[in-house]
């Protein structure tokens, strides 16, 4: 629990300042001022006191134990200080002094001797460059922010120390309680990691909130936010990009994979909450702080004026949420609460001189309604409105069985009432959206808390086959994997391929097609072209041996002509294909994260549209089938729209399947399959073209 971080009995402040203003000086003086009850320790050679209290010269002056050290001394002396600290017994470290890995090489030296002295000796060391921590249960300000900010149950990590005291700022103009502030700085050893797995067994910590820049490490960060968000809400703020982001790919699935996508895998795969403002941030973690998860997304909408209710509907079902039918009962008693001119539906108008019995009504009706999973109440300020005696009247009548969120749009003349919401332990928005976006986080975290247990297939599968080809690919210093050999693995790992062989020769080509029957397609086979088609290098549905020559012949002369410089292998002739729906699945290898799995439709709705979808491996078959129903084109998959529909468990399966071949062999960075064909239930899906990227495994950074 990093108990000498949080709960440390003495605080030594190494480099503190007789001048306000100075860092050193705020230190201290937060240290006093928070109303921290332990030993605050000053230390300065050249002070007698510093905010009152008395001074050490030197640290190793004080010969009785000390738990904290907070280092905010010129970095020139930083190795110095910090290991005299350490000689005094000092159990943890805070280093605020900044100019380290962050201004470059030297900087970076220098952290790395900072880290490994403290590693040496076992202290914990957070920072350097941070602002510091704060824990609102003892009153301990070690940072040198602004004020004390008051006790509640959200707890806050961040790489930013700026963003820290805006968010300081923000949580004392919302009057909301935080637990724990911790500032990481540039983690030299302490990180986000360390931090998530000490708030996940914090029982004063109801809400995890933070910021990120980067991740030290993507397998370990999984498993802490796991860990975490199995016991309480994770939301994250996600800033910057990795390395991934920026490399050249040339598959489909690795251009649309970017470093966002892969932590937004990542998120997804651990229950983490992704906030994409600083907005969203404090929204999202208002309600889950407030109010118990919805056990579904039937939604009930109170409002006292048509149009903000028909703006929070259409803003539920953007979000993927439902406007509740509601129950028979709830509409009699609706009836009888109500005045005639009141609508009943959902949104409920209670009308624009609506008091709070009003609300109440429509309140009690729809936490008891069972066809209701949450409640959203909207007021605008009329002339007969009261916001504050609402406000205290939807308190008083709430249960607690359902979330209710509020929005009382307006400035001034809603103020009381949203202060007394906020008294009340209630959430309120300045929009209806927001408040239906922080309502489906709340979903979205409720699903992945109720999901079912992890189990991931592990099918029969031929290794060693693949093992051999990409052994001889590596060894032979070629990377690429075209159709043919990639067939091979494929074929080794359950997938259906179509009867073909390679042909060196128009003859071969004509040999081959008579063996498997035609009508065949013929493809050019070269490491050098990636795009067959764009080359004139792929022909369909080849009716006879005379077409299979002529094409051989006049595939061989295009390919001379517009890429001179490829090396062609042969044709390859294969049985052509019974028609079905062309998808694409395909998996794209992160530095951080690993595998991506990747899946969409084919033509316009990956070239143009990139509907897409993408998890991290190892996958489970809920996942995989997960992945199809968040793509927009669900419903041409399941047959809708006049189209036929297909076999999810079969696209299910190869995305299984490939989740398994990639975690097999680290060596594949990049696997096509474009197009995957998909019938019927029950028929069998074929692989069309594949192609695959290898990089040796001792040259990844992973």
């Amino acid at each position: 629990m990093l108990e000498e971080l949080f709960y440390p009995e003495e605080v030594a402040v190494i480099g503190a300042s007789r001048t306000p203003g100075k860092v050193g000086y705020d230190i201290v003086k937060n240290l006093a001022a928070g109303g921290y009850g332990g030993k605050i320790l000053p230390v300065n050679p050249e002070a007698d006191t510093i905010a009152g209290l008395p001074c050490l010269k030197n640290i190793t002056d004080y010969g009785a134990k000390i738990d904290l050290g907070i280092i905010a001394v010129p970095k020139t002396v930083i190795i110095e200080v910090a290991a005299n600290a350490i000689q005094a017994g000092v159990k943890a470290l805070i280093v605020i002094t900044a100019g380290f890995k962050e201004t470059g090489a030297e900087g970076a030296e220098l952290e790395r001797q900072l880290a490994d002295l403290c590693r040496a000796k076992r202290v914990r060391l957070l920072g350097p460059n941070c602002l510091g921590l704060i824990n609102t249960e003892n009153r301990l300000n070690a940072s040198f922010a602004g004020g004390m900010p008051r006790r509640g149950d959200i707890s806050v990590v961040s790489q930013s120390g700026a963003l820290l005291t805006a968010i300081l700022d923000l949580a004392e103009g919302r009057h909301l309680g935080l637990a724990k502030m911790i500032s990481i700085g540039n983690k030299a050893d302490l990180s986000e990691i360390d931090i998530l797995y000490a708030l996940a067994k914090d029982k004063h910590t109801r809400v995890i909130v933070g910021y990120l820049e980067d991740i030290s490490s993507g397998d370990e960060f999984i498993k802490a936010a796991d860990e975490a968000s199995a016991q309480k809400p994770l939301i994250i703020l996600k800033a910057g990009t990795t390395a991934a982001g920026l490399k050249a790919a040339s598959s489909h699935t690795g251009v649309l994979a970017g470093s966002d996508t892969a932590y937004g895998a990542a998120f997804k795969r651990s229950g983490v909450v992704r906030a994409d403002t600083f907005e969203a941030l404090f929204d999202y973690a208002t309600a889950l702080a407030m109010q118990p998860l919805p056990k579904g997304d039937r939604v009930l909408i109170i409002t006292n004026a048509g149009g903000p209710g028909t703006m929070a509907a259409d803003a539920v079902e953007k979000a993927g949420m439902q406007v509740a039918m509601l129950d028979r009962n709830t509409a009699t008693a609706l009836r009888q609460k109500l005045p005639e001119a009141a609508s009943i539906g959902n949104p409920v108008d209670v009308l624009g001189d609506a008091d709070p019995d009003r609300y109440v009504a429509a309140l009690t009706s729809g936490q008891d309604d069972p066809e209701v999973d949450a409640i959203i109440i909207i007021l605008t300020p009329q002339a007969m409105t009261k916001p504050a005696e609402t406000a205290l009247a939807i308190a008083a009548n709430l249960t607690g069985n359902k979330p209710v969120l509020v929005s009382f749009m307006g400035g001034q003349a809603v103020m009381p009432g949203r202060e007394q919401l906020v008294a009340k332990s209630l959430p309120d928005y300045p929009s209806p959206e927001r408040a239906v976006a922080a309502l489906k986080a709340m979903f979205e975290y409720s699903l992945w808390r109720n999901r079912p247990a992890r189990v991931v297939t592990r099918f029969r599968v031929n290794r060693r086959r693949v093992e051999r080809i990409i052994t001889r690919r590596l060894r032979s210093g070629r990377y690429q994997i075209g159709e043919v050999k990639g067939k091979n693995i494929l074929q080794a790992y359950g997938f259906q391929i179509p009867s073909g062989q390679l042909a060196a020769t128009a003859k071969d080509a004509i040999e081959t097609a008579n063996q498997i029957g035609y009508p065949v397609a013929m493809k050019i086979v070269s490491p050098d072209i990636v795009h067959k088609t764009d080359l004139g290098g792929v022909r369909l549905n080849v009716p006879n041996s005379e077409a299979v020559r002529d094409y051989f012949d006049l595939m061989q002369l295009r390919i001379r002509q517009r890429a001179p410089e490829a090396m062609i292998e042969g044709v390859y002739v294969e049985k052509m294909l019974d028609p079905g729906l062309e998808i694409i699945i395909g998996m794209s290898r992160d530095s951080q994260f690993g595998p991506m799995l990747m899946f969409g439709l084919g033509g316009i709705f990956v070239e143009v549209m990139k509907d897409v979808t993408f998890h991290l491996a190892p996958i489970t078959e809920d996942e995989a089938l997960q992945m199809l129903k968040s793509t927009r084109s669900y419903e041409i998959l399941q047959g809708k729209r006049g189209q036929q529909g297909v076999d999810l468990q079969a696209i299910a399966n190869g995305l299984q399947r490939i989740s398994q071949l990639t975690t097999d062999f680290p060596e594949i960075t990049e696997l096509d399959i474009n197009p995957f064909i998909v019938g019927e239930a029950g028929n069998d899906p074929w692989v069309a073209d594949v192609r695959i990227t290898l990089q040796p495994i001792e040259t990844k950074s992973r």
